[in-house]
């Protein structure tokens, strides 16, 4: 059998390197309202037991209530999981990002994040924001810190900074119809030994000109490679590039099918030919483009 598609999050000089699935569970758009929290507590529970270990969400979600499902669905299993969140730029000042923080935390239910990111670039200084990222991980709350959509003249000024560069990952928007950060933001991340991740990989949202979803090529070929074309999409954005899988894409499924579809591409691999004829039809910009964001 086939291992399951990983990825490495380098060691830190207070943490010990972990291996990740190439695929978790995005939680963008949970918590809205009442009628499906039953649903999405036991999408994200499915998800753990398939071996998506990796749950992603944010205080911008729902305005809290993404992380309120997700402490319901990680209640007596939370050591299962590899728990990433993120806050607001706004709150992520010296002082107000511990609070945030704290208030993540209990709507979790878990005393710690293995993963805290700064959603995107803001007006606090990013020095104050390293400095309650450094207070959290003495405290024991979180375990690593990162950042949002950020681009290559943003990473240089985080790296530039003291403890910049103990920065774990940068969470982008990427699918096959989205490669601007191949051209410069992957390859600067790749010289750092930087991982990415990469949300709506199934090309929702962004700066879209066609939709590869109802894309020709990309349902022939899905068919003959005996996978879905959101599969696909998948398995496009979680392959290796020149020998090494550096992102971990994390979609968002309710639905039980939808779920174990997901999964299963941790499975699945792409020969060059098939990738090849994606990024023909899906080519990736020859500039540097704006970072693509939602």
């Amino acid at each position: 059998m086939t291992q399951p598609a990983r990825v490495t999050l380098p060691a830190t000089a207070h943490a010990p390197a972990v291996e990740l699935p190439a695929i978790g569970q995005g939680t963008w758009f949970m918590g809205e309202g009442p009628a499906s929290r039953a649903d999405e507590v036991r999408a994200l529970q499915l998800g753990l037991d398939l071996g998506m270990t990796l749950i992603d969400t944010a205080e911008m979600y729902a305005d809290g209530g993404a992380e309120k499902v997700v402490g319901e669905a990680l209640a007596g299993r939370r050591d299962e999981a590899f728990l990433v969140s993120k806050v607001y730029p706004w709150n992520a000042g010296r002082d107000t990002a511990i609070a945030a923080c704290e208030a993540t935390l209990e709507r979790l239910g878990t005393d710690h994040l293995d993963l805290y990111l700064l959603h995107w670039p803001g007006g606090i200084p990013i020095d104050e924001t390293l400095e309650a990222f450094e207070r959290l991980r003495e405290a024991g709350k979180i375990r690593r810190f990162g950042v949002s959509n950020f681009d290559v003249d943003d990473m240089e000024t985080l790296y530039a900074r003291p403890g910049g560069s103990d920065c774990a990952v940068n969470q982008v928007l990427y699918h096959l119809g989205s490669r601007g950060i191949e051209h410069a933001l992957r390859p600067w991340q790749r010289q750092q030994g930087m991982p990415l991740m990469g949300y709506c990989p199934l090309a929702r949202a962004g700066r879209l000109q066609q939709d590869p979803l109802s894309n020709q090529v990309v349902n022939a070929l899905a068919a003959e490679q005996g996978l879905t074309p959101a599969q696909l999409l998948l398995a496009w954005a979680i392959r290796p590039v020149d020998g090494l899988r550096d992102l971990i894409a994390t979609p968002k499924a309710v639905h039980p099918d939808h779920v174990r579809d997901n999964a299963a591409v941790l499975q699945a691999t792409l020969d060059d030919q098939a990738i090849d004829r994606l990024e023909a039809e899906f080519p990736a910009p020859f500039a540097k483009e704006p970072l693509d964001v939602v």
